[in-house]
């Protein structure tokens, strides 16, 4: 590499709450540079939640992200002619990034209701334990849990 590395940028705390971690995933959920539509479904996720179940929904949507991030994943492996799936534990900021990612994926499969009504439904479940979200993260842990045999192979696998 040539030259010096580039700083890593904090992401921007979210308008209305001042946290990071929604700012985050306000992009996440953004499509096309709308960010105005994305914070409006994200804030109305969170009215609706906070109305349902009376409790902060900053805290309900921080306890889902916490339930859906991944501890272990399985990484491709090639080792004399063979590819083998690897488990490797996660880094912190790749837990947010699949967390977000299965959240919303779980939440735009969801048919015939406002994204704002399935992403309520789904930052719930998942702060429940219950969901597509969770289902996602435990067939993650299950298939690094099944490779554990190849976890020797992890010292080469970065």
């Amino acid at each position: 590499m040539r030259g010096k590395k580039s700083p890593k940028r904090l992401p921007q705390p979210d308008p209305k709450y001042g946290n990071a971690t929604l700012g985050k995933f306000i992009n996440y959920v953004m499509i096309g540079g709308k960010k105005t539509t994305a914070q409006g479904i994200v804030y109305g996720a969170l009215e609706k939640i906070a109305a349902e179940t009376k409790k902060d929904a900053v805290k309900i949507f921080e306890e889902a992200i916490r339930t859906v991030s991944p501890q272990v994943e399985v990484r491709s492996k090639r080792v004399g002619g063979a590819n083998y799936q690897v488990p490797l534990p996660v880094r912190g900021e790749r837990q947010n990034a699949l967390a977000f990612r299965w959240i919303i994926d779980a939440a735009r499969a969801k048919k015939g209701q406002p994204m704002v009504d399935k992403l309520a439904t789904v930052l719930n479940e998942a702060s429940q334990g219950l969901g597509d979200a969770i289902k996602k993260r435990d067939d993650v842990h299950r298939m690094a849990d099944a490779n554990k045999a190849f976890a020797h192979f992890a010292r080469f696998a970065r």
